[in-house]
């Protein structure tokens, strides 16, 4: 809205409604200033920072009461500040830099690569009825195996090799996703689909146009999932295969812990496995859920 007031507005008015004007002016600018929604938008983020930091501060507390406790031995049972000595100490010799970069990026290519085989494999099965019958309750069987079940076949058919943990990592992050677009499918009004059809959208645009945007909550549980199936899937592959040209992530370090009975390892690469589930939830999956919400009029933010 323009705060502008032409000349000839203001010509016959006395030097005390001027004043007045001027006031009103200076306030709609006020109003029109981006400072206001930056300090909401930075309240909102401290309303949603501070549950997880009192939560984590809380752990903390009870973790170091637990050591204090004398109820493990301190090498079975070390307690924060033991773990946060190891944690310097690898993150020093570059170990864990390795293995989180090496976890990291073999986890985001898999995920992606679980994305785009699922997302036509899931339409199509939420499409066609008869692959719906003949493949539905194979992926639902599938997406409840374990992926750890996995491990040995991919070893034997791609040895001690990347290949193996990628197989592992589809395996586990495609059902999830296939069944994720099948639900948000399948909670698509038929009302927008007769809509569709009376405005003359064809087979593809039915899907890309209509469906595909209607079932985008189901679409995105799904991806969440998928990734939370893809990750769990990576760490059970890191932690079996080892060795070869596999590399070393947070599942063999992990590992090592284990071999060298370090606790104060071990508990490093739990927080750090942690870490990244809990850091993709917030950076990634979080503001989208709540984009895709507010644009449907779902969630409204606190003023």
């Amino acid at each position: 809205m323009p705060t502008d007031v032409p000349t000839w507005f203001t010509s016959g008015l006395s030097a005390d409604d001027k004043d007045r004007l001027a006031d009103v002016e200076a306030g709609l600018d006020a109003l029109q200033t981006p400072s206001g929604a930056v300090q909401r938008g930075a309240a909102a983020a401290w309303r949603r920072a501070w549950p997880p930091l009192v939560a984590v501060v809380v752990v903390l507390a009870v973790w170091e009461g637990v050591v204090l406790s004398g109820v493990q031995p301190i090498w079975n049972l070390p307690g924060p500040r033991e773990v946060a000595t190891a944690i310097g100490t690898a993150a020093r010799d570059g170990s864990l830099w390795e293995a989180l970069t090496t976890s990291l990026s073999r986890g985001v290519l898999g995920f992606l690569a679980a994305v785009a085989i699922g997302t036509p494999l899931g339409v199509v099965v939420a499409r066609v009825r008869w692959i719906r019958v003949t493949l539905g309750p194979i992926i639902t069987g599938l997406q409840v195996l374990p992926s750890v079940a996995w491990v040995p076949a991919a070893i034997i058919w791609f040895g001690l090799s990347n290949g193996t943990v990628y197989f592992v990592v589809l395996m586990g992050a495609v059902p999830s996703i296939v069944n994720g677009i099948v639900a948000g499918v399948d909670q698509v009004p038929p009302l927008l689909r007769q809509v569709g059809r009376v405005l003359g959208a064809g087979r593809v645009a039915m899907v890309t146009d209509i469906v595909l945007p209607a079932a985008l909550p189901g679409y995105l549980a799904g991806l969440k999932q998928g990734w939370a199936f893809s990750w769990r899937s990576l760490m059970a592959a890191e932690i079996i295969a080892v060795g070869g040209s596999i590399g070393f992530g947070l599942g063999q370090f992990l590992d090592q812990g284990r071999q060298l009975a370090d606790m104060s390892l071990v508990f490093t690469a739990i927080l750090l496995i942690l870490a990244v589930g809990i850091v993709v939830e917030l950076a990634v999956f979080a503001p989208v859920e709540r984009a895709v919400l507010r644009s449907r009029g779902l969630r409204q933010e606190a003023a």
